[in-house]
């Protein structure tokens, strides 16, 4: 006769509400948490995938914007939310490297955090104000040699993606541009159109409508290759041999969310990356649809930190 331990039954009970608890999934609103501003990158690639899930999941999801310290603010409440699947995270190029810059950090991004998958991609675009006597790299940087320390440039904080793209392009190019930190990246845009400062890196979803109004001019992309999305305008490493930078954003949820639930999300993640509607929204504010295995995002933030490990060592990058 098999016997029945406290432990055993308290397993047996868990197992039992694991399995409904997914059973029923979703039964009440989501919420999905962005690391930046409204207007941001991030936050319009965001909307676009909480509106997609409201569809397939029949439940509202809503996008909860905690911006500010480079995104630590809202990295450290998505960390410590209820494993439940009710609180998503949207994890963008930028946490890899804050959390390369950074010695300190209230959360782990490995070990806080389960990866649902890989969402989508879009290149940087570096832009300047068009009152500036450039209209390509090699005249930015012989612009910036001629005036060391007098160029501007934006970003959304210290250990930003837009930071550590520009100070790793300064680093290279052998320039000294002055760095302004923001709150968020729409300011930083802001200003580089109020001609406040002089240029900035920023995501293509955020400043391509800009590029085309003529409020700024875009004179490289910081992807390996031109994009489609502006296949006039070089890169970067066109004049900078070696030089790249991709934007990239995936969803996650607290770590210990159930397995599940997990399977659940990225069934719907990947279903939407390969929706035409989705993928042509996606196309329209300059983002490529990437989708896969919740593994195989893991493997792509551990890459990403290694690699914004180097870079940060490379540009002699520094919190200020």
């Amino acid at each position: 006769m098999q016997r029945y331990t406290r432990t055993t039954i308290a397993m047996s009970l868990l197992a039992f509400s694991a399995t409904v608890s997914a059973q029923t999934y979703p039964a009440k609103p989501l919420r999905i948490i962005v690391m930046n501003t409204p207007g941001s990158g991030a936050d319009i690639v965001t909307r676009l995938i909480a509106a997609k899930m409201s569809e397939s999941l029949g439940q509202q999801v809503v996008v909860d914007n905690r911006a500010g310290a480079s995104g630590n603010i809202g990295a450290e409440i998505a960390a410590r939310a209820a494993p439940d699947g009710y609180t998503l995270a949207m994890i963008t190029s930028q946490q890899p490297n804050v959390v390369a810059l950074y010695e300190k950090l209230p959360y782990d991004l490995v070990q806080d955090f389960a990866p649902i998958s890989l969402l989508a991609s879009a290149p940087y675009f570096l832009i300047v104000h068009p009152s500036v006597a450039a209209t390509n790299i090699k005249e930015l940087i012989a612009l910036a040699k001629s005036k060391p320390g007098t160029l501007s440039y934006g970003s959304a904080g210290s250990g930003s993606a837009p930071h550590l793209a520009t100070a790793v392009f300064n680093s290279m190019a052998g320039i000294n541009l002055l760095h302004v930190p923001y709150k968020g990246t729409t300011p930083a845009l802001t200003d580089t159109m109020a001609g406040q400062i002089q240029l900035t890196v920023l995501v293509a979803p955020l400043v391509l409508p800009a590029v085309k109004a003529g409020k700024v001019r875009a004179l490289g992309v910081t992807s390996s290759k031109r994009s489609a999305l502006a296949p006039e305008i070089p890169t970067v490493a066109e004049s900078v041999p070696g030089y790249e930078w991709s934007g990239w954003y995936g969803l996650v949820v607290p770590a210990k969310t159930s397995a599940a639930i997990i399977a659940q999300l990225n069934t719907q993640q990947n279903q939407a990356t390969k929706n035409p509607e989705f993928k042509e929204r996606l196309a329209g504010v300059g983002a490529e649809p990437i989708g896969g295995t919740p593994q195989e995002y893991g493997a792509h933030i551990r890459t990403q930190l290694d690699k914004m490990k180097l870079a940060i060592k490379l540009a002699g990058v520094r919190v200020e």
